[in-house]
């Protein structure tokens, strides 16, 4: 698909889009089957009904005004990411229905798009940059969790559950849904405070009612049965736990490899953490705030990322809404401002690609998809091919160009010791004196309920 674009003022465009004949033919057929399966014609049976029968049952303009419609936003959103513009707006079309579905076709789209970043000068920015250190007590954190990884838990008779305790219990709300056999260590902070509170206290066989606050200062109730409670047998700390949990005959050494993974562990963490800093503070000194479908979108994306990771795990997503006391206001809200930030991400480092001349070439992009399809089963020819033909090429293509440019922009500005800009916004300005009585308002990095 190629396409040509005409700027516009006020930050709009218009996109001439060419599609090719056999994408048309394909929006074709695969609106004639959605007729085909709709259309009672007697003599046929549904959904297999000709081609020819079926244009002059519903007439030939019906057919390709469905292929249209059907198919012009996915054509329109491949063309403009091809042209790298992020509309602002759902696009105006302008275009005549195909005469077939052996030639090409075009359309026009005319819509506004999300004003070009005023890039600030990158190299003067300070950005805060932890340097790796491995915290004792991360240390014997670590080491504590192997323990427990290999205790044995044994059941409780005798007494009621504690903290540090294994349980069983079977969860029912007032709707009705319920979460059997559920399995929590009392303390680990998986359960909203109320419910793993009176869980404390309860034995094998009892059942209570439990009232807890929703995040609209609304209540709800929960009733727990607790089935089971069991209680970890830790093992020593000594030579006989490192050869039993590992591949290493002292405890010594396994001590050395935890310190030496978790060292590189947090060097990784500590790079992606001033590598989003390095964004977001360019994303800050830029004074980007995108709304618009592209924002609407991805929000929809985390939304249905979300109540699909609760799926896999069996958890509706009201279920999951009442046990962490979450409002699906307040929900659609903080996804809403991920959303924003990410488009922001993508807008300013796409302005830094376009700054400063970077490109990704074809070889690159198939090089990535051969690295990762190496340990599968897939053949990378195969997967390339698809990747074509699916446009998810040039997806990838752009995502290694936004790597590069983030690559470019974390290797040029100025890097600051984390402690010294602590200390920074610790220092009183009269622009950070605020009225005792302000209304606390929620952002992204505030604490969940």
């Amino acid at each position: 698909m190629s396409n040509q674009v005409e700027e516009l003022a006020d930050n709009r465009v218009r996109m001439t889009v060419e599609v090719p004949s056999a994408d048309v033919h394909h929006a074709v057929e695969h609106a004639a089957s959605d007729l085909a399966d709709s259309v009672k014609i007697k003599g046929f049976r549904q959904g297999k009904v000709p081609m020819p029968v079926l244009i002059n049952r519903v007439g030939k303009e019906r057919l390709y005004s469905d292929a249209i419609e059907s198919h012009i936003g996915s054509w329109f959103w491949n063309a403009a990411l091809g042209a790298k513009l992020h509309p602002s707006e759902q696009p105006r079309y302008d275009y005549e229905l195909p005469a077939n579905d052996r030639d090409d076709w075009r359309f026009i789209a005319e819509f506004a798009v999300q004003p070009k970043p005023e890039l600030p000068e990158w190299k003067e920015l300070e950005v805060p940059a932890a340097e790796p250190e491995v915290p004792q007590d991360l240390l014997e954190h670590e080491l504590a969790v192997l323990r427990s990884s290999v205790a044995e838990l044994s059941p409780v008779e005798d007494r009621p559950a504690e903290l540090g305790d294994t349980v069983v219990v079977d969860l029912l709300n007032e709707g009705g849904e319920s979460q059997q056999d559920y399995v929590v260590e009392l303390g680990a902070g998986r359960l909203v405070d109320e419910i793993e509170r009176e869980l404390v206290g309860m034995s094998p066989g009892e059942t209570k009612e439990i009232v807890f606050e929703l995040a609209d200062d609304q209540t709800a109730t929960v009733t727990a049965t607790m089935k089971e409670v069991k209680e970890k047998i830790l093992p020593p700390l000594d030579d006989e736990l490192a050869r039993a949990a590992s591949e290493f005959d002292t405890i010594d050494e396994l001590r050395a490899d935890l310190h030496e993974r978790l060292h590189e562990q947090i060097a990784a963490e500590a790079d992606s953490t001033f590598r989003a800093a390095v964004v977001d503070k360019l994303v800050e000194a830029s004074k980007l705030d995108p709304e618009g479908p592209l924002v609407e979108a991805r929000t929809r994306e985390l939304l249905n990322g979300l109540a699909a990771s609760l799926e896999r795990r069996g958890i509706a997503i009201e279920t999951y809404l009442q046990l962490t006391g979450t409002n699906p206001d307040d929900l659609i809200g903080r996804l809403r401002a991920e959303a924003k930030q990410s488009v922001a991400r993508e807008l300013v480092l796409e302005a830094v690609a376009e700054q400063a001349g970077l490109d990704v070439s074809d070889g690159e992009v198939e090089t990535m998809v051969r690295e990762q399809t190496a340990e599968t089963e897939e053949d990378p020819d195969t997967t390339i091919a698809a990747l074509r033909e699916s446009g998810a090429f040039e997806r990838l293509r752009e995502d290694l160009r936004l790597r590069a440019a983030l690559d470019r922009v974390a290797s040029e500005v100025k890097r600051i010791p984390v402690e010294l800009a602590e200390a920074r916004e610790a220092i009183w300005t009269p622009d950070k004196e605020k009225p005792e009585t302000e209304t606390k308002l929620w952002t992204p990095a505030s604490k969940e309920t």
